[in-house]
């Protein structure tokens, strides 16, 4: 027996995080959390081909839930379950149940007490609406009020030592037809099992992305503010931090957003997650097949009967000449034929039903417009943001650029004096010549020319390094 087909060990009464045990585990088992539909809670450890039956979902739709791989935000829906991958939420719904992956997870523990309350909100209402659904419109806002979450370690026995047993197919179909013609006094129709699932799943999901936005932004701007002020390396770092974080997290929105927008842009896609429709319709097809083969007996009765009875009136007619005998049987034309046709007929006008009756997605598609809305202004906020951020880089270049043409100003004027002063030393080093001159001489010259020499000579250097710089500002290479 290979390991992930061991049985699964269901532990009722554990809280997510407490799980603990000495018996050794076989490859792929994990532990998942399982809540039914009343909102009760229970873990069980299981293989990967224990859950692929159940759930009847292929090998590489659970490789998406593997926490050792990286696979982007993703929502599937499948014939019998919707994969679930969106940031901390890996969970498999069915019509009847949800199993969550990672329920260690301390993140998950919030979106676990959140989903519990909602389903005992849609089991209370459903207890409402079967009791004759005499309440009015105060005890139904008061029942989508209530904020007692459910206990976790309460378990529904469990003979099997796996999955809680299902119930049988005429309860679930007494079920599932009470959940669709489910509504109040007002005609709101309440969502079945598997939307109000996904609801919970989308809006933890996107109040943790939108959370997050919100922390980066209030950390963003005094750190921006700052750098502006004073630019410094470690501003520049907590800046550079800021913005990996921001790159990161918008990928992370701009997934989940598109994933939305294809679901809402594929009607087939979100007509396949109306698996409480579908299974209803399943055992309504089952109904009618078991219907038609009875028919089918009954027919083949009569057929019989007629048979026997036909030779001898034909023969009685037609003399005893016997002219049908070469022809087809007239039985199979006039009875066979015709049933045929309008079972195929029955059958066509079902499928045409179902498929007409899949492609009605508005509900499904008002629900995920609402948090496609919700996760767009989230992008926005971050897109905002990183315009911000940019508009903050510009600002910093624009400063530094400023500064660089500053220093390079100065080198200008600093060249200028250097170049005017050279000028002077080659004054000098023409004086210092070992010539012969009057100004050398001591009974023709003194104190008085050697002075106006001096002042002559840096009197003209002045005079050029002015007429210099005037020059390059009429030219505009310094302010």
């Amino acid at each position: 027996m290979r390991p992930d087909d061991e049985p699964e060990i269901a532990r009722p009464g554990l809280v997510p995080g407490l799980i603990g045990g000495h018996r050794k585990k076989g490859t792929g088992v994990r532990a998942w959390l399982v809540i039914d539909s009343v909102g009760q809670a229970q873990v069980v450890e299981a293989g990967k081909h224990s859950i692929m039956r159940r759930t009847g979902l292929p090998a590489r739709d659970l490789r998406i839930l593997d926490p050792l791989l990286s696979y982007p935000s993703t929502v599937l829906g499948r014939e019998r379950a919707i994969v679930i991958n969106l940031e901390h939420i890996k969970a498999i719904i069915t019509a009847q149940e949800v199993l969550l992956l990672n329920s260690k997870d301390p993140s998950v523990t919030p979106f676990v007490e959140e989903l519990q309350r909602r389903l005992v909100r849609l089991h209370q209402a459903t207890k409402i609406q079967d009791a004759g659904g005499g309440a009015d419109n105060s005890e139904w806002r008061n029942l989508y009020d209530l904020e007692e979450p459910p206990s976790t370690d309460v378990s529904p026995p469990d003979d099997l030592c796996g999955f809680p047993p299902r119930q049988g197919v005429s309860d679930d179909k007494n079920s599932l037809e009470e959940k669709e013609d489910l509504k109040n006094r007002d005609g709101v129709k309440v969502l079945p099992f598997e939307f109000i699932a996904l609801e919970a799943c989308l809006e933890a999901a996107c109040s943790s992305l939108d959370n997050e936005a919100r922390t980066l932004e209030q950390e963003a701007h005094p750190a921006l503010d700052k750098l502006t002020s004073k630019i410094s390396t470690l501003n520049l770092e907590r800046v550079r931090q800021i913005k990996s974080r921001l790159v990161a997290l918008t990928g992370r929105v701009q997934k989940v957003r598109d994933e939305l927008e294809h679901l809402l842009d594929d009607d087939d896609d979100m007509a396949e997650m109306y698996l409480t429709e579908k299974l209803a319709e399943q055992n309504l097809d089952d109904s009618s097949v078991s219907s038609v083969n009875e028919h089918d007996y009954v027919s083949d009765g009569v057929q019989a009967e007629m048979e026997e009875r036909m030779p001898a009136e034909i023969s009685e007619v037609n003399g005893g000449s016997g002219r049908y005998e070469s022809d087809a049987n007239p039985q199979d034309q006039y009875f066979g034929v015709p049933a045929r046709l309008a079972r195929s007929g029955t059958r066509t006008s079902t499928t045409h039903s179902a498929i007409s009756k899949h492609l009605d997605v508005e509900e499904l598609e008002m629900l995920l417009e609402a948090y496609f809305v919700q996760i767009d202004g989230t992008l926005n906020k971050l897109t905002t943001l990183r315009e911000y951020v940019d508009d903050t880089e510009d600002y910093i270049n624009i400063m530094l650029d400023d500064k660089q043409n500053h220093l390079l100003q100065m080198g200008v004027m600093l060249t200028t004096a250097t170049l005017v002063v050279s000028a002077f030393i080659v004054v000098a080093g023409i004086f210092g010549m070992n010539i012969h001159i009057e100004l050398f001489d001591p009974d023709k010259a003194g104190d008085p020319e050697f002075l106006w020499t001096v002042g002559g000579g840096a009197t003209g250097c002045l005079a050029l390094y002015v007429i210099a710089v005037a020059w390059c500002k009429h030219k505009r290479l310094l302010e």
